[in-house]
């Protein structure tokens, strides 16, 4: 299997995670614990595993001081604020507000790529995120099934923040990627971001009521912990190096898709079959639109 392949299953893989990580984020910020304590814990769980991955790593560089600054810009970008305003917003707005908000990241990773990397913006590209904007908003006005929200407004701005940071963060993190191996890069802006974290959380953490805790929430936890944190990180970073930031960023119009998914099969939800059919075409042509390469375009034969 090519390194292309790999990485966009990586990639679609990710987006899974965070299909169904807006709904399990959501219940557990709705009784169980604080947006705040949540944080902490999966930046903690996540760090404590990508420094297991270095017992089957040989070698790593050293952090060259040219970086130093680099390396912060990724921690406050692609985890304090980015987990911080994520986690928060959900618990304050609607899922399906969360979802179609943070379609503002490809968006942004295109525009910010385009001064911080000098990555030139095509019209085919253009193309693709307006096809994938469009099917993810087709998709996720079919259905009302929103929950609560304690205040959208609010919550609403914080996911548009968070989905600008994580922008910059794609696109500041991919030189790093260029330079250094994977695990070390988000070893240390996870590790770093830890510290960081810990004012914010510690408290909350204290005043979580751990003996109300059923095996369902400690699972609900551990998926936040390792799959949509620890896993999805790895597999965005394997993205950006391998097929840039543009393209990474534009398989968030797959979560919706994926949420939907998810609905027909565990909730047995049938209706608008053929709509999402349409916006499912919708949003693969986008991706796959923004992640054509100048030279996958053959000129035609005489």
């Amino acid at each position: 299997m090519q390194s292309r392949t790999k990485a966009h299953l990586a990639v679609i893989a990710a987006n899974l995670f965070y299909g169904i990580n807006f709904s399990v984020m959501k219940y557990v910020t709705s009784g169980l614990m604080r947006p705040m304590a949540l944080n902490l814990l999966r930046v903690l769980g996540a760090t404590l595993l990508f420094w297991v991955l270095l017992l089957w790593q040989k070698t790593e560089n050293k952090i060259e001081k040219k970086d130093y600054f680099r390396f912060f810009i990724c921690a406050v970008t692609g985890v304090l604020i980015n987990q911080i305003l994520f986690v928060k917003g959900v618990s304050l707005t609607t899922t399906i507000s969360a979802s179609l908000l943070m379609l503002a990241t490809p968006i942004a990773v295109v525009f910010i790529a385009s001064f911080v990397l000098k990555e030139r913006i095509t019209g085919i590209k253009i193309a693709g995120l307006c096809l994938g904007v469009s099917g993810a908003v087709l998709l996720t006005s079919m259905k009302d099934n929103s929950g609560t929200a304690s205040n959208k407004l609010l919550g609403d701005l914080f996911i548009i923040i968070n989905a600008i940071s994580y922008a910059f963060y794609l696109v500041w993190v991919k030189p790093l990627m260029q330079h250094y191996n994977a695990t070390m890069v988000i070893r240390w802006v996870f590790t770093i971001a830890l510290f960081m974290m810990l004012p914010f959380g510690i408290h909350d953490v204290r005043k979580t009521d751990w003996e109300i805790f059923q095996f369902w929430d400690y699972a609900a936890l551990l998926f936040i912990i390792i799959a949509v944190t620890f896993c999805t990180f790895l597999f965005n970073l394997y993205g950006v190096k391998t097929l840039g930031s543009t393209i990474t960023g534009a398989y968030i119009y797959s979560q919706p898709l994926f949420a939907a998914i998810i609905s027909v099969v565990v909730l047995k939800d049938t209706t608008n079959l053929l709509l999402k059919l349409a916006a499912a075409i919708l949003i693969f042509i986008g991706v796959y639109l923004v992640s054509v390469r100048k030279t996958d375009i053959k000129k035609p034969t005489k």
